[in-house]
């Protein structure tokens, strides 16, 4: 499976503004609940939820939000740049810059897991997260995303 057959042009963020993790969930969350026409606050619900269990902040400045929801009629992915960064009790303790958001629905552990993989392993990738940060908008972003899924 590839990023971009999940992550809608219109759910990538270029510029996030909010300076804490429930304002940059609610911020990610916004196209999404437009998007798959879901409860914006229900998903925020659930998303703070999973990061009381831990953070998804998994440093290198990456964050993964990631929660199931009941009625979803299909996985879903977003994606936000903070260019300021964020403290999002992140593993290494320093600020957060590049959010994918993955949203699934609640009987789809099989692909929710194969998808956080695919997005870890391709944020491995140095150049990739430099050429993230440095991208001016959501065209750049997607040209960007898409260039490196299809190395992967």
């Amino acid at each position: 499976m590839k990023i971009l057959d999940v992550l809608p042009k219109d759910a990538i963020l270029a510029d996030l503004k909010a300076q804490d993790k429930k304002g940059i969930l609610e911020e990610l969350v916004e196209p999404i609940s437009r998007l798959k026409e879901v409860n914006r606050e229900e998903l925020v619900r659930v998303l703070m939820e999973r990061e009381r269990l831990g953070s998804t902040g998994i440093g290198s400045g990456i964050g993964i939000p990631h929660g199931k929801l009941k009625d979803l009629d299909g996985l879903v992915l977003g994606f936000g740049l903070s260019r300021k960064g964020v403290d999002f009790e992140s593993m290494d303790n320093r600020p957060t810059h590049i959010f994918f958001l993955l949203v699934t629905p609640e009987n789809s552990t099989g692909l929710h897991l194969k998808l956080l993989a695919r997005i870890s392993k391709i944020l491995k990738h140095d150049p990739f997260r430099e050429r993230l940060l440095k991208a001016a908008d959501r065209e750049e972003i997607y040209a960007i995303i898409k260039e490196e899924d299809a190395e992967f």
